[in-house]
């Protein structure tokens, strides 16, 4: 199990503005030190999760931050609907469209996806394979 996620940043700020435009919306419990921004799904009391935490921040050995090429991280939504919507808030929020929501041939019928980049120009991606909607082929 992936127990956590770290993205770097070079701006606090807008990395704040874009990421809870939507991880919130996600289920993501959001909390803000002074080593950064923290996002967890809720565990009830006795369960160990299931899902990582994500944390947002200055790199820890002072460099400046930077995008990974091939690297990205994947948030699931429960809806078509929700992609699209979460999609176009961290648009508006200062990310970038980096493929708009929708099926694309080279995966499942049932996958649906919208890939974005954060205002430092990470790789994110929004998907729902929700099997009680329609999918490309239907």
């Amino acid at each position: 199990m992936i127990a956590y996620i770290t993205i770097g940043t070079n701006d606090m700020t807008r990395a704040r503005a874009f990421y809870t435009a939507f991880l919130p919306a996600l289920g993501y419990e959001f909390s803000e030190g002074s080593d950064g921004l923290s996002f967890a799904l809720p565990v009830p009391e006795g369960e160990v999760p299931t899902a990582p935490d994500v944390y947002v921040k200055h790199p820890f050995d002072g460099a400046p931050a930077s995008a990974g090429n091939g690297v990205m991280v994947a948030f699931q939504a429960d809806t078509q609907a929700q992609v699209r919507a979460l999609h176009a808030a961290a648009v508006a929020a200062g990310g970038t469209d980096d493929g708009a929501p929708g099926f694309r041939a080279v995966y499942s019928a049932g996958f649906y996806v919208g890939y974005l980049r954060d205002p430092q120009g990470n790789k994110i991606a929004l998907f729902s394979s929700n099997p009680d909607e329609p999918g490309r082929n239907g």
